[in-house]
């Protein structure tokens, strides 16, 4: 790995924002505007996700990427996002490669006769669970209520951040689309590729991706001046980044920053991203608080469901193939 030092992204505790304390929300509010103001990624501290659901989330997914190709292969990924991905499926439109990585995806768990999934809204599917893996479903969707109450608590200190009225965001996640992805990196070959990547450079989609890695290390962030950041990789902290759609509500203020991902020689990464974005009707419009004389809105409102259904149409190969269930 060839990044520069972590020091340039920030830690933000979140003990006294949580025990209620208004400094402490207003303290976590300021470090994290300065954060998104500046580099786009930060960690947090004391968030009151308990280390036996991350730990629980890990295990079951060495469990399954462990499996033969076959058995990962019975709940291959459908049109509803969710499901196993290989690492054929793994390649962005703007990159050289596909990914050196394989996940396993899921969202809201929605049943067959939900209203969403039978009139075959895009992006609304039933989670593809496999057979034979003793609690994996709990492990996972355990992982996933947890990141969702997590990502509730963190939108008042956005609210604070950007000078919005109290529960702006909050009426807008009354039904968030929150998808945990499950990654498996295999070690680098020796070989290697100075193109091939774990996750070539990229920018995230949405609104925030809240992070649990393992201690392997490999995600760098790019930093505004073009130089390559190792992040930060502590026990019991999260990484948290903004994606494009979050710059574009914001009019470009807060900035969704440029990540890769490096396979590391003789050993496997895992890391359980969550990806917590609001209702898939949600129209996003410069907010006003961002906009102003000399500083007009810089994009045009779009529905947030719309964009990120466009987004996964343009950078993920399974979506391109007719015949993939939903």
């Amino acid at each position: 790995m060839s990044g520069v030092p972590t020091s340039r992204i920030p830690i933000v505790d979140l003990r006294d924002y949580l025990a209620g304390v208004e400094a402490g929300r207003a303290a976590a509010a300021a470090d994290i505007c300065a954060a998104l103001e500046g580099i786009g990624f930060f960690g947090i501290a004391n968030h009151g996700v308990a280390e036996s659901v991350v730990q629980n989330a890990f295990a079951a997914s060495q469990r399954f990427f462990g499996q033969p190709m076959a058995d990962k292969l019975t709940v291959r990924i459908n049109m509803g996002h969710r499901g196993y991905m290989p690492m054929a499926d793994q390649h962005r439109a703007d990159a050289a490669k596909p990914n050196l990585s394989e996940s396993f995806l899921i969202g809201p768990e929605l049943a067959e006769d939900d209203p969403a999934v039978v009139e075959g809204r895009p992006l609304h599917g039933v989670n593809p669970w496999p057979d034979g893996l003793d609690g994996f479903r709990n492990a996972l969707a355990g992982y996933r209520d947890a990141m969702s109450t997590l990502g509730l608590r963190l939108l008042p200190l956005f609210e604070t951040a950007l000078d919005l009225p109290e529960g702006f965001f909050a009426v807008r996640y009354r039904n968030p689309m929150g998808f945990v992805r499950s990654l498996h990196y295999p070690p680098a070959p020796e070989d290697a590729d100075p193109e091939q990547y774990g996750a070539a450079p990229h920018s995230d989609f949405g609104f925030i991706t809240i992070l649990a890695q393992d201690d392997v290390g490999g995600l760098q962030v790019k930093t505004r001046d073009g130089h390559w950041v190792d992040a930060p990789n502590l026990p019991g902290v999260f990484l948290v980044n903004i994606g494009d759609m979050l710059m574009r509500w914001t009019n470009d203020r807060f900035r969704s920053t440029v990540h890769r991902v490096i396979n590391a020689p003789g050993r496997d990464r895992y890391s359980l991203p969550f990806f917590f974005d609001p209702d898939f009707e949600t129209e996003v419009t410069c907010l006003e608080s961002c906009t102003g004389p000399g500083n007009p809105p810089r994009y045009d409102p779009v529905v947030w469901g719309d964009y990120l259904t466009a987004s996964f149409n343009a950078n993920h190969a399974y979506r391109k193939d007719a015949g993939r269930p939903s």
